[in-house]
């Protein structure tokens, strides 16, 4: 198998015409290829720029989750901190986990924060929202966002080789100076559930417009969890995360 690195918009563009296969970390794939076969070409995009951007409000598909930190909202921050070890973390890519793992676990922080993706095609970079880049199986370049007033994340426990652990996600924006929403997203299982609400008034009227969501049909446990995590949120103190 050849590995090749694009350092550009252009080589990558070529090496996608020429039948390379994306890898991301390879945390997923190489398993399967050992099973399979592996293609003749592949692509890491850990040498492009564009991919390996790490700042406020932009997030590169190359960046290893180790590498994650407090430049990001709290919300991504600690997503990408729970996912599986250490030695995980050290080579699982944020394009690997959110296009091509199944269980997505940056995904739910990303939808609240209204992340939009940059997207490399054959002959252009657009940017689109995530939803089709997860139903399309696009090559993410990178994911950019407004900055939150507040964010917050939560995996419970699970057991090792169990069904996925229950997910939440949220954060507050501002619009254009218009009132505060709350954007809300859970993975129950291998499904995730997203939606956003008014939430200026306070987090009882916040969490009884969640209930009239999706998210108000979850079962019982997982509702009962997001109702305390958007009370937990809604009632920091501007600025402040939990220590």
């Amino acid at each position: 198998m050849l590995l090749r690195l694009p350092e550009s918009v252009s080589e990558a563009q070529e090496c996608m015409a020429e039948g390379a296969v994306p890898i991301g970390g390879a945390t997923l794939v190489w398993a399967g290829w050992q099973r399979d076969g592996f293609p003749e070409q592949a692509m890491s995009l850990r040498n492009l720029p564009e991919a390996n951007v790490l700042a406020r409000g932009a997030l590169g598909a190359a960046v290893v989750l180790g590498r994650i930190d407090d430049r990001v909202p709290e919300v991504l921050h600690r997503a990408a901190a729970t996912v599986g070890t250490g030695a995980v973390r050290r080579t699982a890519t944020v394009g690997g986990n959110i296009v091509g793992s199944t269980l997505r676990c940056l995904l739910p922080a990303a939808l609240v924060l209204t992340a939009r993706a940059r997207v490399l095609d054959r002959d252009r970079v657009f940017e689109t929202d995530l939803a089709e880049v997860v139903a399309k199986n696009h090559l993410l370049l990178s994911l950019h966002w407004p900055e939150p007033v507040a964010s917050s994340y939560r995996k419970l426990p699970a057991e090792a080789g169990g069904p996925p652990p229950f997910v939440v996600a949220a954060a507050v924006h501002t619009p254009d100076d218009a009132p505060a929403r709350l954007h809300v997203a859970v993975r129950d299982g291998y499904d995730v559930l997203a939606d956003d609400v008014p939430c200026h008034t306070g987090s009882d009227e916040a969490i009884a417009a969640l209930g009239a969501t999706p998210l108000g049909t979850l079962h019982s446990t997982a509702w009962q969890v997001v109702r305390d995590h958007v009370t937990d949120l809604l009632n920091r103190p501007v600025g402040r995360s939990p220590q």
